[in-house]
C-alpha cells in the first residue's frame, strides 16, 4: 500500500453526507459528517472519497474526489 497521508474534507452543504473509500483492497472507510463539519482522516495516497448526500431516506451520490490534493501539511 502506498503511503499514509493525514487529509480533511468539510462538509460545505446544509445536509448530512456520508463520505466513503471504496478503491483500495482490503481497506474499509466510512464516516458521517454533519453540516460545516471538518473530518480529518488518513488514507493511501491513491484514495479517493466518495461523498454521498442525505436525503430524506436514501443516501444520494454527489461526487468522488481525489483524497491527494486534500493532505494536511506535515509542517
Amino acid at each position: 500500500m502506498a503511503k499514509s497521508l493525514l487529509c480533511y474534507y468539510t462538509n460545505p452543504r446544509d445536509r448530512i453526507q456520508i463520505v466513503r473509500i471504496t478503491n483500495i483492497s482490503s481497506w474499509y472507510f466510512e464516516r458521517v459528517v454533519f453540516s460545516g463539519q471538518r473530518l480529518m482522516f488518513e488514507a493511501p495516497s491513491e484514495a479517493q472519497l466518495e461523498i454521498y448526500s442525505s436525503a430524506v431516506v436514501t443516501a444520494i451520490p454527489c461526487d468522488r474526489i481525489r483524497c491527494f490534493p486534500h493532505k494536511l501539511d506535515s509542517n
